[in-house]
């Protein structure tokens, strides 16, 4: 972060920044998300920035403003006046990897992997950048995550797309099923079951997550992290998978979710590459705690912008998601015979997870935490879960279909961000039936991203043969 944030005065006009946002402007947690567009055509520099000046963003608050400090050090968001485009769309015409052997994808991958331990946004101008790599057909918006979360900064994203079959309609939102008025048909004995298993799972997962805050922690193995991994240099590689296998192998498994398969070919594939690395070094079964953000509003999929941006709605924009900690647990490849096993037991663990309280008791901790005891405090147990723990795991629905940006078709979307404690970080966006995984890895730690992107890929295919037979059965 540079130290230009003071430069502005501040005013009683001016916002302040939520709690949230606070925490990942904290140095140890400085987040900026890095959402990538590949573009089917070359692109057009002029139509960029005609299409990003005529965008809602730039009327957006959080899109407008400077952070800056008032006189006792808290951050606020103050209206500026003028945005200079030319300091925000930063233009790259020469290929960005000197290699003449990389390919368009490994080469932004690697831009991209300098750029998570690079220096931060800077703080003179609007916290948000848009890299256009001319030789490679490539965008990149760089956002800071106090300016919003996941689901906020694709619903902006997708507020200026068009879908590619009709450039009049805007791409269709994936959005959940709400669950209201499902539990007035069932029965008391059944809403008193529900009620007491919510209170159970929710005392067992809440003093587990607040034990992992102070001591408790995994086992070393070859992917764990840990204090000042975040420093570390990052090699990035992309998993890629289909929505159509993913949805196949969901139908194996009665009520599955694609959120249980995603979760089934990660325990899959990092038991294999575990194994592939120090075969037999790990007894079977040992715990391997990942973390995951889930969506607090109150539907859990995408949302329209004019919802998000209404003051009064739940869905409100913002970075409004809790923190659920996902165990996997190690299994020798070769003995575990049924690929559909890691997906069973994914299952099990999640629904347990969805009746708990977990992911909203770890926001409003983190609210009291930040309110009451400040940044320091608040970063300093987030921190904790983290160097406890051993990757970070993210999935976002996106369009349904095609869609273009200024008439140019995007072939595909992935998202990424800036390097933590954790030496894997893994980042889920589906897009026109299919869905790219971004595996942000320390190097030095994991230094064969793509064997373990093969790994996940592997995985699922394992697990779509093993689908495909009981089907036919």
């Amino acid at each position: 972060m540079g130290s230009s944030s003071a430069a502005a005065a501040t005013t009683d006009s001016d916002e302040p920044v939520t709690p949230a946002g606070r925490l990942f402007l904290q140095p140890q947690m400085n987040q900026i998300i890095y959402c990538v567009m590949g573009f089917k055509n070359p692109i057009d520099i002029d139509s960029i920035k005609s299409q990003v000046r005529s965008s809602l963003m730039l009327t957006h608050p959080r899109f407008s403003s400077l952070m800056v400090r008032d006189s006792h050090g808290r951050e606020r968001w103050h209206k500026t006046t003028h945005i200079d485009l030319d300091r925000h769309v930063i233009v790259l015409h020469d290929p960005v990897s000197s290699s003449s052997s990389s390919d368009d994808e490994t080469a932004v991958n690697d831009y991209l992997a300098d750029l998570s331990t690079g220096s931060g946004l800077p703080t003179d101008k609007p916290m948000w950048e848009f890299h256009l790599l001319i030789a490679h057909k490539v965008g990149i918006f760089r956002i800071h995550h106090a300016l919003g979360d996941g689901i906020s900064l694709m619903s902006m994203f997708l507020a200026s797309c068009r879908r590619a079959d009709d450039q009049e309609k805007l791409p269709t939102l994936a959005s959940g099923k709400s669950t209201k008025g499902v539990n007035e048909r069932k029965g008391l004995w059944v809403l008193l079951c529900g009620f007491v298993a919510m209170v159970w799972f929710s005392m067992v997962f809440v003093v587990a997550f607040l034990l992992r805050c102070l001591w408790v922690c995994d086992r070393k193995t070859e992917i764990s992290g840990g204090d000042g991994v975040e420093l570390w240099p990052r090699k990035l590689a992309t998993a890629k998978f289909t929505l159509q296998d993913m949805k196949l192998v969901k139908k194996a498994v009665p009520n599955a979710t694609i959120n249980d398969v995603l979760f089934g070919v990660i325990s899959s594939g990092i038991s294999r590459y575990l194994d592939h690395r120090k075969p037999n070094a790990l007894p079977e079964g040992v715990q391997i705690t990942g973390v995951a953000m889930t969506n607090l509003r109150e539907l859990p999929g995408l949302q329209e912008l004019s919802d998000l941006m209404r003051s009064n709605s739940r869905s409100s924009w913002g970075n409004k998601f809790g923190m659920l900690l996902l165990p996997i647990y190690y299994h020798n490849s070769k003995s575990n015979g049924d690929p559909l096993a890691y997906l069973k037991r994914s299952k099990v663990m999640i629904d347990k997870k969805k009746q708990s309280v977990e992911g909203h008791f770890s926001y409003k901790i983190g609210l009291f935490v930040m309110t009451y005891f400040g940044p320091k405090v608040a970063t300093w147990l987030n921190y904790r879960i983290l160097c406890n723990t051993s990757f970070t795991i993210s999935n976002i629905l996106g369009p349904q279909e095609e869609i273009t940006v200024g008439g140019n078709p995007i072939t595909y979307l992935r998202a990424s961000s800036s390097s933590l404690p954790h030496a894997l970080t893994m980042h889920m966006v589906s897009y026109a039936e299919r869905a790219d995984m971004q595996i942000l890895v320390a190097k030095d730690i994991i230094p064969d991203p793509a064997f373990l992107a093969k790994c996940f890929e592997e995985a699922l295919l394992d697990m779509k043969e093993a689908a495909a037979a009981i089907t036919e059965t």
